[in-house]
């Protein structure tokens, strides 16, 4: 069987060391580009061998019409309501969503790029692993020119698009608010790397506390690996076996806020009387349990909209890397207070 070894962008830019986003647009005689420049990539596609894959070309010129969706996991109701907002956006504009997970695993998410890159998307929007600290391995949509928008969990390094809430001013919010009911003494459950959406919450719940001199204590601010029940429940009960015990607990998520009402409850700690809860998002499992929990809002199918609406944006105006294209869009957040934390 012969192999196939057909010439790509790849191997002329690194015959002629120069990046594929030059060779890309040097192949297209991209006014970017020099003439010089133009000539000596083109001589060298020629004596290579290069043919252009039509095909993909189509499908990059949106006869596809995909916009890619990488994210942790379908399952948690913010990022369903995310998905919501982008196949709005996306359908309307005549747009197909292909959906993967990479249920926040570094690894998984460096092939699921892959795969996107592979199936020739005509642009990606990705809330990042919890694990992943390098994001080199989302440059090659840049280099090939398809848009990239980063959402909710979002790099510190990478310039492209990002669309986030403040996680810092949400989280000296949620622990503002237990503290203008009365607590003293305030826990906190964090999760990620440094510089991550639950690192920037814990430095807004650290500012509260200072502001108001209340007592920081590395024994009140617990850490979990995931967030899921299952891991907020070990950390409630440690934090319940503490000597001297939280009088209120800022949980970065609803499912661990909801954890800790339940674990109080089984200790017999009354809610909010000797305990105070805030979770985070407004999930639907916020307003379901027993007392109702105070949140956090968080606006999720807007963002997953807004996410798309700059995916769609830059398709048809061309996109082009070369150009300042980093953009924060930050959306606006809301202490929706409940029964967990209402004292007065």
């Amino acid at each position: 069987m012969k192999q196939n070894n057909e010439v790509t962008i790849y191997d002329i830019a690194k015959k002629l060391n120069l990046a594929t986003s030059t060779i890309s647009r040097g192949l297209k005689g991209h006014h970017t580009i020099s003439k010089k420049t133009i000539e000596r990539i083109k001589k060298a596609a020629v004596e290579m061998g290069y043919r252009p894959n039509n095909l993909a070309a189509s499908l990059r010129g949106n006869k596809m019409k995909t916009i890619g969706v990488l994210l942790p996991t379908v399952t948690q109701p913010f990022l369903s309501s995310l998905i919501s907002g982008i196949e709005i956006a996306a359908q309307k504009a005549g747009y197909t969503v292909l959906i993967m997970q990479s249920h926040d695993s570094y690894k998984e998410e460096i092939n699921l790029t892959q795969s996107l890159y592979d199936n020739r998307v005509s642009g990606v929007i990705c809330s990042l692993a919890m694990e992943t600290k390098d994001t080199a391995h989302f440059k090659k949509f840049i280099d090939n020119d398809t848009p990239l928008v980063f959402v909710d969990r979002v790099p510190k390094d990478f310039d492209t698009f990002h669309v986030v809430i403040d996680n810092f001013s949400a989280g000296y919010k949620a622990t503002k608010h237990l503290i203008s009911q009365g607590c003293k003494r305030i826990a906190h459950i964090t999760a990620g790397f440094k510089f991550s959406i639950y690192y920037e919450r814990k430095q807004g719940y650290l500012k509260a506390l200072k502001e108001h001199n209340l007592p920081i204590e590395e024994e009140l601010v617990v850490k979990v690996n995931a967030i899921s029940y299952e891991e907020a429940e070990k950390a409630c009960r440690k934090l319940m076996s503490l000597e001297n015990p939280p009088d209120g607990i800022f949980a970065p998520g609803d499912i661990l806020g909801v954890s800790a009402i339940q674990v109080a409850k089984k200790l017999g700690v009354k809610v909010p009387e000797q305990l105070a809860i805030i979770g985070f998002n407004n999930d639907p499992i916020s307003y379901i349990i027993d007392p109702n929990l105070s949140t956090i809002s968080h606006p999720a199918s807007k963002m997953g909209r807004t996410s798309a609406e700059i995916i769609l944006k830059n398709i048809k105006q061309s996109f082009k890397k070369d150009e300042i294209m980093k953009q924060i869009t930050y959306l606006n957040t809301e202490v929706l207070t409940r029964e967990s934390s209402k004292r007065s």
